[in-house]
């Protein structure tokens, strides 16, 4: 390595290093692809930082002093370190990984997205591990991205925190969910929609308003929140049988439709779509495992969200598709 390459100015111990190797200033310079002067002025100056000659003329070769000895083992491991930091990134390899990766979300996604995540990890990353971290009013999650707790939070701000790195993941219509039977199951009006009764999910950040409280509020709407859930989960079974309603995201209310004897209504207010992303901290931003992870939540939130019938893991990229 010359001394252009070497970032961390460990020129003077290369040196030091093949002097006591070869026992020549000319051997030395030809593998440093260096001048002799240019390895004399190199070990005059290490002479003066270690109050040694290191190296003394002996007939046709040099010969280390007792100090130069005592000093090449450190030096060596030294270098040996250097080299270690100095190495590029590993290759990436998902089937061969143990990486662990960690989510923090509230359950909003419908199972079937997270599901298909984990479908396709299993397949291609057998040996990696999933970590899901509940997110709450609580739960610091921008300090736990910044400390390593967390490498990915998946939420659904109208305004992303600006200092994260963001994408978006999946862009839903916002409908109504309702009891088959309720008063409104064949159409909503907006004075109907603002007298109802209404299942609300607990705010998950203390800085975010969720979207349709957002939206309610620049229109200078306001909702009466009868039942609050602490997670989205729990509010598509307490619709049957009562005039409830539940406003979610389309994705979500067919789940839940499919699965109990409930309604989806569009919405009588003209609300913004319901957007995801997935946001994580600069720190990861070009470590491969995580460019990785990024674009395999990428890819399969974003088929699996545009179809009705979630895509196999066969059906998608085995190396990351889209860069997050």
């Amino acid at each position: 390595m010359s001394r252009s390459d070497d970032p961390f100015d460990t020129y003077l111990l290369r040196v030091f290093s093949i002097l006591m190797s070869e026992r020549s200033v000319s051997r030395t310079a030809a593998r440093m692809n260096q001048s002799q002067p240019a390895i004399s002025g190199a070990l005059r100056r290490l002479r003066e930082i270690f109050g040694d000659p290191l190296l003394i003329k002996d007939k046709q070769r040099m010969v280390p002093t007792e100090r130069a000895i005592q000093l090449v083992v450190s030096a060596r491991v030294v270098l040996g370190e250097f080299d270690v930091l100095l190495a590029p990134d590993p290759a990436f390899d998902p089937a061969t990984t143990r990486q662990v990766f960690r989510i923090g979300t509230p359950d909003y996604l419908a199972p079937p997205l997270m599901s298909a995540v984990v479908q396709y990890m299993r397949s291609a990353a057998p040996g990696a591990r999933l970590l899901l971290q509940p997110l709450g009013p609580d739960y610091d999650f921008e300090t736990a991205l910044a400390e390593g707790e967390l490498d990915v939070v998946i939420g659904n701000w109208p305004q992303p925190p600006e200092h994260l790195r963001t994408t978006l993941l999946l862009e839903d219509e916002i409908v109504c969910l309702v009891d088959r039977n309720h008063p409104h199951a064949a159409g909503l009006t907006v004075a109907a929609y603002l007298q109802a009764a209404h299942v609300v999910p607990l705010i998950y950040s203390i800085t975010q308003r969720g979207v349709v409280e957002t939206a309610l509020a620049s229109q200078r709407m306001a909702r009466t929140g009868t039942v609050t859930v602490p997670y989205f989960g729990l509010a598509p079974h307490l619709l049957p049988g009562t005039d409830l309603i539940f406003t979610t995201s389309r994705h979500f209310a067919q789940h839940y439709a499919g699965m109990l004897p409930l309604a989806i209504v569009p919405s009588p207010i003209d609300f913004p779509p319901m957007r995801f992303y997935q946001l994580w901290h600069g720190r990861t931003q070009h470590a491969p495992g995580h460019v990785w992870f990024r674009s395999l939540l990428s890819a399969v939130v974003r088929t699996a969200g545009a179809t009705r019938h979630l895509r196999t893991p066969e059906a998608l990229p085995r190396h990351g598709g889209v860069q997050a």
